[in-house]
């Protein structure tokens, strides 16, 4: 029964699309199992390039299935324009299936989750407004609408006209916007039936039929284990659990089929939204970098923040997730610097610490410790054998193995699929 987890080991946007299109081509199925359309995964192939916000991103390889799984929350609107897209560039859409037990980011999510950011004012926490986070919360609040609820529209109408009740009442008295109707959201909710029904189907029992077979199963995760609900720098995180845990919960997945759990970083970090962000860089040398590395949001557009590693933020990746390896992506990025950082610990208070704190308050006060290596004047861009890395830009890669703790397995040169050191294979 053998699961493959590619998860984020840094702040989400660590190229996770491109890698797994890269091994898709060895996998039989490729599985989302968190998040929503605040996400993206950017896929470039001999195709052209392709944006994936709730679409696997295996998508492209003929034969290769792809599963939503109940742990995602579905806008249908979203997912149908995406459809739509692929199939207008010749991408054969009818092997994908999406989890009956996904929950539905209906229109008063979105309205709810703008409302709400706007009314924090300075305190906001850097939300995509895409619904998502409202979503979660009413799937905790057992008032969530999931994806199987649409094929039986009359049962549907009781509930959401209770829970509509409920939401109009917030949206108006207390958020300051205007009231939905009833009979419109349901006659949305038909047209979404009518196209997505089709789809929807038991996820979990296709997931382990799979299985049993021995077909390769690939886990997608969506942004990154430092915006874990739990595990990351709460309270500028997700809604869901990108790291292995929320693979298993969001899949209805037993966690002895996952054989291989490998963690995808960025050669440097980067982050999007609000929250500490220790390596931090500002001024020219960033804006170059994210000029040179296109560093804006798939989802937003949004200017990604940009830093040096963080090892102690990936080491701390690692131990929760249990990394059996790691992807490096972007080393190429880093091509032409006359040095480069990486930060192996932190100054806060008076005091070094050699992990990373759970208090978000002290993490947006640490200082890092950094350890400076020299940059390479040869491109690492495109190439695709260890061996045609220039020494520094190697010694690079070995001392974040050595930080973080586990071997790289694939290391990423550039956006397309050639682009790509295989060390070691990550599926059989």
């Amino acid at each position: 029964m053998p699961a493959y987890a590619i998860i984020g080991g840094q702040w989400g946007d660590e190229g996770k699309g491109k890698v797994i299109d890269y091994l898709a081509r060895r996998a039989d199925c490729v599985v989302r199992y968190a998040g929503g359309n605040n996400a993206g995964h950017t896929v470039v192939n001999e195709r052209g390039k392709f944006q994936l916000h709730l679409v696997p991103s295996g998508i492209c390889w003929p034969g290769v299935r792809g599963i939503i799984g109940n742990g995602v929350v579905v806008d249908p609107d979203v997912l149908l324009g995406e459809l739509d897209g692929l199939n207008a560039r010749g991408i054969d859409t009818r092997s994908l299936y999406i989890s009956e037990r996904a929950h539905v980011i209906m229109p008063y999510h979105v309205l709810q989750d703008q409302l709400e950011e706007k009314a924090r004012g300075s305190g906001a926490i850097g939300t995509t407004g895409r619904g998502v986070g409202p979503a979660y919360m009413d799937k905790a609040g057992r008032i969530g609408i999931r994806m199987g609820e649409l094929l039986d529209i009359e049962g549907l109408r009781p509930r959401l006209e209770r829970v509509l009740g409920f939401k109009n009442a917030l949206i108006t008295k207390v958020l300051g916007g205007k009231a939905l109707d009833l009979d419109e959201l349901l006659a949305k909710c038909q047209v979404w039936a009518d196209r997505l029904g089709s789809y929807i189907q038991p996820t979990e029992q296709i997931i382990e039929d799979l299985l049993d077979q021995g077909a390769r199963v690939i886990l997608e995760g969506a942004q990154g284990t430092l915006l874990d609900l739990d595990h990351g720098s709460y309270p500028y995180v997700t809604s869901s659990s990108p790291s292995i845990g929320g693979a298993c919960t969001g899949l209805g997945l037993n966690p002895q089929a996952i054989v291989e759990v490998v963690g995808v970083y960025k050669a440097y970090c980067t982050r999007v939204g609000g929250g500490p962000m220790p390596t931090e860089m500002h001024g020219p040398k960033a804006d170059e970098l994210r000029e040179k590395a296109h560093e804006f949001g798939t989802t937003t557009g949004r200017a990604r923040r940009i830093g040096w590693f963080d090892a102690l933020a990936g080491r701390y990746s690692r131990q929760i997730n249990g990394f059996t390896g790691m992807v490096l992506t972007r080393l190429d990025i880093l091509d032409g610097l006359p040095s480069v950082r990486i930060c192996v610990g932190y100054r806060a208070d008076g005091r070094e610490l050699d992990r990373f704190p759970a208090n978000t308050n002290l993490l947006a006060r640490c200082q890092p410790i950094y350890e400076e290596m020299p940059g390479w004047d040869q491109p690492t861009a495109s190439a695709t054998r260890l061996s045609q890395l220039p020494p520094q830009a190697a010694a690079y890669v070995r001392r974040i193995e050595e930080l973080v703790g586990c071997q790289a397995r694939l290391i990423s040169t550039g956006p397309s699929r050639e682009e790509s050191i295989l060390i070691e294979p990550v599926i059989p």
